[in-house]
Formats: C-alpha cells, structure tokens, sequence
C-alpha cells in the first residue's frame, strides 16, 4: 500500500528537510523557542499545538527567498500572492504532522544511528565535504552551527519514521486489474446532447421590485452578499528602515570601522587539492588498519617517483567515491570545510607538493595542493558602500530603540489623537480600509494579525481611541485609530439593486431551463432526435468540448440497454441533456500495456497515499482558521435519467 509514498519518498524527504535550515536561519535556536510561545495569533493547529501568523509570515518569506535565490526574475506578485501563502502554510502544517505523529509515537533517534545515516543520506549531499565530514562553511552560510543542524537533523529523521508504514507496503497490482482500469478510463462512447442555456430563457422571467427585495432578505442571498467587517484607520508607522534614510555616518568613522576590522574584508584563502583516502574506521581491527596502513605507503612511493600520476592512481584506488571519478580533485574549500587533519596538511603545502599520509577519521589519505585563490586585502574604496549601509543600518536600529518605548507610552496617554506623536518623532499619519481577515490588498504592516486584533477589539471600535502601539516586523512597531467601523453586513440594497436583480433573473432563467429539460426528458428516447446534436464519439481523453460534469455523467452512465437518455441539471451552468447510443473501445492513442500498469500503480498510490496524509490529519485534529483563497468555482451537477436508469 501507500506506493506513492515510497515512490515519492524523495520529494516528502524533501519537504522535511526544508525546515532543517530554514527555521533557524532567521530565528536560532532562542528564536525558535521564543517563536513557539503562542503569544501571536493563530491561523492554524495541529494536534492542539497553534501556528502563529508570525510563523506563518516567516515560512513564506524564507520559501519566496529560496524561489528568488533560483529564479531571480520570478514575478514578485506571485511569491505575495495568496496562493503562495497558502502553500507555505500548508507545508508548515505538514511538517507539524510529522512532528507531532513522531511526538506521539515516541519515536527517537540514537546517536549511532543519526551519524550512520548522515554518512549515507544521498538527500544532503550538500552538507558533506568531499571527506566526509559536516560542511561547516555551508552551515555559517545559512546562520546555524553544527550543534544547531544536529538537532533539526534528528528531529528530521523521527519525522521520516512516521513514514514508514506507507513506505512498507508497496501497491503491486496485477497487470489484468491495469488493463480493467484503463479500459474504463479510455472508454469511447457515442453520444448525443442538448444544452438548454439559461441566457435562452431570460426574456421569459418577469420581477417586480418586490420580488428583487424579497430575494435579497432571504438568509441564503444575504450570506453571498456578506461584506466581511471593515474598518477605516489612521495609523502611524516607526520603522527602523525609514529612520535609516536620515542618517549618515562620517567619512572619518567610515575609515575606523575598516581599520578595526580588517580581518572581514580579506577574502579567505582558499585551496584546491586532490586526494587519494583508502577508509578505515578508527576502531577497525588492527590487521585492517595495518593493511591500509601498508597501502597508504605503497602509493606513497609511486607518487614519489610519479608525481604526474596522481589523478590517474586517484582513480584506480581512491574510496571516496565522490572525488574518484575525477582523479580526486575536491574542487577550492576554505579553513573549516574540512576536517582538522586534512586541513591542516592542505595548508602545510607549496603548489605541487604532495603530502606525507595523513590520517583522518575517515581513513589514510594523500594530498596535493594543486592551486590557492584568495587571501587578498579588498580595499576601503571597495568596500566603503557596504560599510556605510551597514552602520547606518545598526544606527537607525539603536535609533529605534531609543524612541520606541516613548513612542508606546505617547500613543497611549494621550489616546485621543495620533497627531501628538506624529510631530514629536516627525511621522506621518496614514489612512487605510482594513478587514479582520487580511485580503490580497492588505499588505505590510497592515496584513499583520497582531495590528488587527488590537484595531478591531471591543474597546477600539467603541472607544476610537488609539490602539497600544504593537511590533508587526522586525524594528517596526504601528500604532493605529479607528474612524469608522463597519460590522459585517450585507450591503443596502439600494446600492447592489441592478446586480441582485441580474442574479435572480438568472437563477428564474435557470430553473426555467431545468423545467424544460425535465420535460424533455419525460419524452423519453421514443422522441428520437428531437432537439438532440448529431452523434459524436466522446472519452476522457477527448471530451468533445462537454463540461466535465457532463462528460462523467456520460462515461459512467449505466449502458445495458441502449439507448438510454438522461439529464445533468448544472443549476447556474444550464441542463444537459444526453442520449448514449453506443460504448466503443479504448482511444486508438492508448498507452502500452507495460505504461498503463506503471500509471495505473501509480495513480492508486497517489489516491492512498493522500489517504495516509488524511487520516493523519484528521487523527491530530489540524484545522486551519486563516481564510483561503478563492477556489474556481466548479458547478455542482445533479443526474436525472430515463428510460433505462442511468447511474453516476
């Protein structure tokens, strides 16, 4: 069972492993903890545990950089939309799964086994040097030290336990139930239609303003006119990146800051080696440590005559599989890529120069320096922009700093007006529309949940006095006042007349169409082609330009006895109606019967393998209370039949 896990165990290895840099990138490890204590608002809960919106917003914004490291020219209305949010939150849901199933589980992992599996886990390659070791430079890159990754690598590996039970129990169906399927699934059929449209049959429908109003106050119409709650504020913004625009810094301290840190702007050193490692584990028995001892010093000595042949004997003996292939070259690395042994030889070496054996947890190895990069002073007049950008950076942040505690305290003694503080830290008051739930055009600090709970509690919306003024960023803190409040509620009719009358004609013109086609119906297929299309050959592969809805209610439709007409009420999309006058055999394109079993497997697993993913979830109680985006409506298709029963 669970085939589609198993054979897609890389790309849900994938989606764990990116929580194990990302969560700590911007956080550490403090952050993290600090980030869990559930003091923002929540959108989503697994298991009873809440996702903050905070959480929420980090998510998106580290897998929007990942997109932009690998597509800088992705359109950013894309990265913001909603349903990019979306996915970031569903991914951070999914891992939370994990988590809490391994949590409940009680699923550990031991040290042996977290180091045995490090060694070999293909999915993070990237985090090995070519020795073996843990890429620490990697690491730094990305924010974390080696204590951090341990733990999110172990977290990691409890979270693929909870998989196993899927990657177990592999779907193997038979060749015969594929073909049986696809026979279904490709099946032709002749058919004939009739589409009553609604647009046909408006002119028929007369209202008066009575019915218009009427239709308007019934509860259902009511709900799909429901403007959700609003308010317009006036709202002040401290931001440490506005406070940065009017700084500067002297030429003089400019200079200081380079000369006492010299050290940041020297490009490292780096080397480029080749090696030979024969393994040997450090509690290997001594015969074998002996033996690869004995061979080290033998390939030694060919080196020693033969230097120019080391990539060639890399090839022939070397064990690092990675390197091998290309006669051991490991490519430039800097001071901390490597295993202290290992560097420490690389670095003891003149270009050209072959190294005595060195040994290294790993094994024996032999090393030649083949080239050094890097190592240069960059210049002030470099690096002069990039220093300049940096402390105005750290001034407008201590800037902040200062005037954020008067800020909070000013906003709220002197609660009725926002102006007090405007002029006194030199803001400038802003207006806006916003809603509880934020919408696509909400962004920034006014999408933020902590703003809109304090904008829309009871006091201010009765009170229209100044909220406390709250951080929705990084070194951004908004204070905001409520001028006008609107509760959720249908608008006046006066203002949405024409378009609810559209709307009722068109529901009047749709059951008018419904009625005719049951009429139609009623004729049964002793009415021959009255009013019926010529006969056309239809299948999943060729729909023959039918609504989905209409064209699964044609290929499922009972065929014992032929031929057979029914009906598929479409409500709003209009009534179909159609005959079925013969059953074909597959499409003439079908695919191979080997691919067809592959696809079949396949597709079931994917059906099972988002079974497990529902059971889980519903098993953790994960509810999500942040709203969706707008999915494309799909009419809702009703079967009506005659004659013979038709069956969806």
């Amino acid at each position: 069972m669970f085939e589609f896990v198993r054979k897609h165990n890389k790309w849900l290895m994938v989606i764990l492993l990116i929580l194990i840099l990302p969560s700590f990138v911007a956080l550490g490890v403090q952050g993290y903890d600090s980030f869990l204590d559930g003091s923002s608002a929540g959108v989503a809960t697994v298991d009873g545990q809440k996702i903050t919106q905070a959480e929420w917003d980090a998510a998106h914004r580290q897998a929007s950089d990942r997109i932009r490291q690998q597509q800088p020219d992705v359109d950013a209305k894309l990265l913001d939309s909603p349903q990019a949010r979306q996915q970031a939150l569903d991914v951070l849901i999914q891992q939370r799964m994990f988590s809490a199933a391994a949590r409940t589980q009680h699923l550990e992992v031991a040290n042996e086994r977290l180091k045995a599996r490090f060694e070999r886990d293909p999915q993070i390659d990237f985090l090995r040097t070519p020795g073996g070791a843990l890429n620490k430079a990697v690491l730094q890159a990305q924010g974390m030290n080696e204590a951090m990754f341990i733990e999110r690598y172990r977290e990691d590996l409890r979270n693929r336990q909870t998989l196993a039970p899927v990657q177990q129990n592999p779907v193997r169906p038979s060749k015969l139930a594929a073909e049986l399927a696809f026979d279904a699934l490709l099946q032709r059929r002749a058919v004939r239609v009739q589409h009553l449209q609604p647009a046909a049959f408006t002119a028929q429908v007369q209202l008066s303003d009575a019915d218009v109003a009427a239709h308007y106050q019934r509860a259902e119409t009511q709900k799909q006119w429901l403007q959700p709650e609003s308010a317009q504020i006036e709202y002040l913004v401290l931001d440490a990146a506005a406070l940065k625009s009017g700084l500067s810094v002297s030429e003089s301290d400019l200079k200081s800051f380079y000369e006492q840190n010299l050290s940041r702007f020297s490009q490292a050193e780096e080397r480029r080696v080749r090696h030979i490692l024969l393994k040997v584990e450090e509690k290997a028995p001594e015969s074998e440590q002996k033996a690869a001892k004995t061979k080290i010093d033998e390939l030694l000595a060919q080196l020693r005559k033969a230097p120019e042949k080391f990539a060639e004997l890399a090839k022939q003996h070397s064990q690092d599989e990675g390197s091998a292939l290309n006669g051991g070259d490991l490519d430039f690395f800097a001071r901390g890529a490597m295993v202290k042994p290992f560097e420490d030889a690389a670095y003891a070496l003149k270009v050209g120069e072959i190294s005595p054996a060195v040994r290294s947890e790993f094994g024996w190895h032999i090393i030649k320096l083949d080239a050094v990069r890097g190592g240069e002073q960059r210049p002030f007049e470099s690096v002069r922009a990039e220093i300049e950008e940096e402390q105005r950076t750290q001034l407008a942040r201590q800037k902040y700093q200062e005037m954020a505690e008067t800020f909070s305290t000013l906003v709220y003694e002197q609660s009725d007006s926002l102006a007090p503080a405007a002029e006194k830290f030199g803001l400038q008051i802003q207006q806006a529309r916003v809603r509880r739930q934020p919408g696509a055009d909400q962004t920034g600090p006014l999408a933020s949940a902590k703003l809109l709970e304090v904008v829309f509690s009871s006091d201010s919306v009765r009170k229209k006095q100044n909220t406390e003024a709250v951080e929705t960023a990084a070194a951004q803190m908004v204070a905001a006042r409520v001028l006008q409040h609107q509760p959720a509620a249908a608008p006046p009719l006066e203002t949405v007349k024409d378009a609810v009358r559209q709307q009722l004609v068109l529901q009047k013109a749709a059951e008018l169409a419904s009625k005719a086609g049951a009429a139609r119906l009623a004729k049964g297929v002793e009415a021959g082609d009255e009013g019926l299309s010529p006969v056309q050959w239809v299948s999943r592969a060729k729909p023959g330009g039918l609504p989905q809805p209409v064209l699964e209610a044609a290929l499922r439709a009972n065929a014992a006895k032929l031929p057979v007409l029914f009906g598929v009420d479409q409500q709003a999309a209009g009534y179909w109606l159609v005959r079925l006058d013969e059953v074909g055999g597959r499409e003439e394109a079908a695919v191979p019967a080997d691919v067809a079993a592959r696809q079949y497997t396949q597709a079931w697993a994917m059906a099972e393998g988002n079974a497990y993913l529902g059971a889980l979830k519903r098993s953790l109680k994960v509810t999500q209370s942040a709203a969706k985006p707008a999915a494309q409506a799909t009419p809702q298709a009703t079967l009506q039949s005659a004659g013979a029963a038709s069956q969806p």
